[in-house]
């Protein structure tokens, strides 16, 4: 019974994972190369105020469009990050921001988060099924 499951699921997790990574790729690479000054001017990052987006590391600006992952998908949440982001773009109207600028930030992190639990769902599997 328990082989019939993994034939079943070995496959499936490896082209989630596919999926996602691929998904996670294009949205990222358009988000990046043609809508983040729309992204930024649309969403206003309270910390866009103090600096310039070339002035801040690579892991702000990751935080940033994380923010604004979680402000768009996750607009009433008060816990934890999701909190935090809400908190600090309360200007944000989820139901108002355009399409064009919603799609390559929920694409970008969601496939992210996804293909983590993909991954994880497949180095399981593989585990259960060597032989010791």
């Amino acid at each position: 019974m328990f082989d019939i499951f993994v034939f079943y699921a070995l496959p499936f997790a490896f082209t989630l994972l596919v999926a996602c990574a691929l998904t996670s790729l294009v949205s990222g690479l358009m988000l990046f190369l043609f809508r983040l000054r729309k992204t930024n001017e649309v969403l206003r990052h309270p910390y866009l105020k103090q600096h310039p987006w070339e002035r801040y590391p690579l892991s702000i600006r990751t935080a940033i469009l994380l923010d604004y992952f979680l402000r768009l998908c996750f607009p009433n949440s008060t816990f934890w990050i999701f909190g935090q982001a809400n908190r600090l773009l309360p200007h944000v109207t989820p139901t108002e921001v355009p399409s064009r600028i919603k799609w390559p930030l929920i694409g970008l992190w969601s496939g992210c988060f996804v293909g983590i639990f993909a991954m994880l769902l497949l180095w399981g599997l593989i585990l259960l099924t060597m032989n010791p």
